[in-house]
């Protein structure tokens, strides 16, 4: 059993910048593939971004490309998702999730494990 647990997420005015992190425990966090998603109300869970467990490569919505950085730090567990730019229409929950496949999907349902989620809100 995996845990995640997220954090940094806040409120944030337009054209501004967070950083979330996800932390990892009750496994070997250097096997999983690390995925970030986004809820808004009313609305489905969203892909975001995705790394792979060699960190070698990463993937991104369209939405977020340019704006969006994912990366990961095996020693510390934890997966970061660095939001630059953010505009009103990334307000959402934020989760992290773990994938125990090689292969990276962009469906909510291909991931094993979630974390509780951390509020993000873009707004003047």
């Amino acid at each position: 059993q995996v845990q995640l647990i997220e954090s940094g997420g806040g409120l944030v005015q337009p054209g501004g910048s967070l950083k979330l992190s996800c932390s990892a425990s009750g496994g070997t966090f250097s096997r999983y593939g690390m995925g970030w998603f986004r809820q808004a109300p009313g609305k489905d869970r969203e892909f975001v971004a995705a790394i792979p467990r060699s960190g070698s490569i990463t993937y991104y919505a369209d939405s977020v490309k340019g704006r969006f950085t994912i990366s990961r730090d095996n020693a510390k567990s934890t997966v970061y998702l660095e939001m630059k730019s953010l505009k009103p229409e990334d307000t959402a929950v934020y989760y992290c999730a773990v994938t125990k496949s090689v292969v990276i999907s962009y469906r909510p349902g291909a991931y094993d494990y979630w974390g509780q989620g951390t509020q993000v809100t873009v707004s003047s």
